[in-house]
C-alpha cells in the first residue's frame, strides 16, 4: 500500500472524503452501540505536540485505544523537534518504532519535513497554516444534521452550493475551509478586520472562485448556511491579544448575524472559545449551536482517517 500523509485538507480527494466521512459514520454507530471494533490491534501512533491541546490529545489518543491500538505521547520537552536533533534524525527513528504518527507544532514545514522522511503515515493535528482534522469534523457534522439520507446515509455531494460564512481571522482555519471548498464545490464567505485576511497563496488554491471577501461580517453571514469562528487571538500569537481584541471588535458572532443566515443555519466553532468575544453566549450556547456534536465527531473522522491511512478501503 502507497504511503499516505495528511498535512493539509488538500491531500485527499473528493472521492477519499465521501469514503473516509462513510467509514466515519459506520465507527461511530459501533462506538454509540458498546460494539468492539479493533482494527489496529497491535499499531501504535505516537503523538507528538509542541503546542498543547485538550480535544487533539483526547480525541486521537481515545480513538486509537477504541480501534485496539496504544498511543506514545510526547511532548516538546520529550523531542524538541529541530533543537535537540534535526527533524529529519527525529522522523528516521521515530517512524522505525510506531505505525502512525500525529504531530502538532507551529509551521507547516516543521511536519512537511518530518514526513518526507518518516517510513509511516503523518497527520498534521494543527499547524500555524492548517487545521485539517478539524475542517474534517466540521463537514461531517454539517453533513450529519444537513445532509443526510432516510437511511442516515451521508451525501458528499449535498454539500455542492453550500455557504460557509467564516467571521473573524484569516487563520490556519479559515486557510482550511478555503481548500475544502474548493475540492468539495461550497463556497466560503470570508469577513476579517483589515489585516487579517486571508492568504491565497498560504491556502494553495488553483483561483479565487470558492470564495468571496466581505468587509462587513454581517452581509457575509446573509444566507448562509453555516456560520463560524475561531479565536481572536490563536496559540503563538499572545502577544498582540490586546491589539487584536481592539480589531476584531465588530467580529463577534451575535443573534442579528444568525438571523440574517438562512432559517436552519448552523454554528461552529472549533473551541476552547470565549463568550463575548469572539461569539455571544446566546449563539454558541443557543438552539442553532452544534459545537459539541463537532467536538466529538474530531475522534470519530480521526478514527476514520487512521483506519484508511493505515489500511485503506476496508468493510
Amino acid at each position: 500500500m502507497k504511503l499516505q500523509h495528511y498535512l493539509q485538507f488538500s491531500d485527499l480527494t473528493a472521492d477519499d472524503y465521501g469514503w473516509v466521512f462513510e467509514r466515519a459514520s459506520i465507527i461511530k454507530r459501533k462506538f454509540k452501540a458498546y460494539e468492539t471494533y479493533h482494527p489496529l490491534a497491535d499499531r501504535t501512533l505516537a503523538m507528538i505536540f509542541e503546542k498543547a491541546s485538550t480535544r487533539t490529545r483526547v480525541s486521537f489518543e481515545a480513538g486509537m485505544y477504541q480501534l485496539g491500538g496504544s498511543v506514545v505521547h510526547l511532548t516538546t520537552g520529550d523531542t524538541q523537534l529541530g533543537r535537540a536533533e534535526p527533524i529529519e534524525d527525529t522522523a528516521r527513528v521515530i517512524s522505525r518504532m510506531v505505525d502512525l504518527v500525529m504531530i502538532r507544532t507551529y509551521g507547516q514545514d516543521k511536519i512537511e519535513r518530518f514526513a518526507a522522511h518518516s517510513r509511516v503515515p503523518v497527520i498534521n493535528g494543527l499547524t500555524n497554516e492548517f487545521h485539517p482534522c478539524q475542517i474534517m469534523a466540521d463537514l461531517f457534522t454539517f453533513m450529519e444534521h444537513r445532509c443526510a439520507g432516510p437511511d442516515g446515509k451521508l451525501d458528499l455531494a449535498a454539500l455542492k452550493g453550500k455557504v460557509v460564512a467564516w467571521v473573524g481571522d484569516g487563520n490556519n482555519m479559515a486557510n482550511t475551509w478555503l481548500q475544502a471548498a474548493e475540492l468539495l464545490g461550497f463556497t466560503v464567505h470570508v469577513s476579517t478586520p483589515s489585516g487579517y485576511e486571508v492568504d491565497q497563496a498560504v491556502a494553495g488554491l488553483r483561483s479565487n472562485e470558492s470564495y468571496k471577501v466581505f468587509k462587513d461580517p454581517m452581509q457575509a453571514c446573509r444566507d448562509a448556511d453555516l456560520v463560524t469562528t475561531d479565536v481572536w487571538t490563536s496559540m503563538g500569537y499572545e502577544a498582540e491579544n490586546e491589539e487584536r481584541k481592539r480589531a476584531f471588535a465588530d467580529w463577534c458572532v451575535d443573534q442579528d448575524m444568525m438571523r440574517v443566515a438562512k432559517s436552519d443555519a448552523l454554528f461552529m466553532h472549533c473551541l476552547p472559545a470565549h463568550r463575548g468575544e469572539e461569539v455571544e453566549a446566546e449563539v454558541i450556547d443557543g438552539p442553532q449551536s452544534v459545537v459539541w456534536d463537532e467536538a466529538e465527531n474530531r475522534m470519530h473522522v480521526q478514527k476514520a482517517l487512521m483506519e484508511f491511512l493505515l489500511l485503506g478501503r476496508v468493510g
